[in-house]
């Protein structure tokens, strides 16, 4: 098990459920996958290799092998013909997602640079979480003097509830810094 998941069994449940008054354990929402999206297009119409270079640097920062998004149709404008790859995909569920969760708490968010916190309009309707994250060369498990590529990844935090100050405060307790 992971450290997060206890934490958040043993120590979240029982202060989300005095803060906001809830009456059980199964009533505080928790988080019920994490997706992470790279948008790989541009890269991939300039240089053919650059799918394969891709999809082995998010195995190794996710740990699981990302589905490949394809065009679905075709845009002149952008050089874009049907079929071509231009996303990757990642959705994290269960103890993936809290080992995920753990490294982008402690480990990538300090090692952004001049992070001063997430804004909480990141955050839409249905209390998801969205990050962005300009560089994947911030995951400790990329060399970075070896890496030509940069990639973007987008990484959504799926909650199991509509209240986004319930969502923000769960982050909270779990260690992610909100800006003021």
């Amino acid at each position: 098990m992971s450290n997060y998941s206890q934490i958040y069994k043993k120590t979240i449940i029982p202060k989300i459920k005095e803060e906001f008054k809830l009456d059980n354990d199964f009533a505080v929402p928790r988080i019920e996958k994490i997706v992470v999206n790279a948008g790989i297009g541009r890269q991939v119409i300039q240089n053919q290799d650059f799918l394969e270079t891709a999809k082995s640097e998010i195995v190794k920062i996710c740990g699981q092998k990302p589905v490949i998004k394809l065009s679905k149709k075709a845009i002149s404008a952008f050089k874009l013909r049907k079929n071509i790859p231009i996303g990757l995909v990642v959705t994290l569920r269960g103890e993936r997602m809290y080992y995920f969760l753990e490294k982008l708490i402690n480990v990538t968010m300090p090692r952004v640079k001049d992070f001063r916190g997430i804004k909480t309009k990141s955050f839409d309707k249905s209390a998801n979480l969205s990050i962005g994250i300009l560089e994947h060369t911030v995951f400790p498990e990329i060399d970075f003097e070896n890496n030509q590529n940069v990639i973007s990844l987008e990484v959504t935090l799926v909650f199991n509830t509509k209240n986004a100050e319930i969502a923000k405060r769960i982050l909270e307790l779990f260690g992610l810094v909100f800006q003021k």
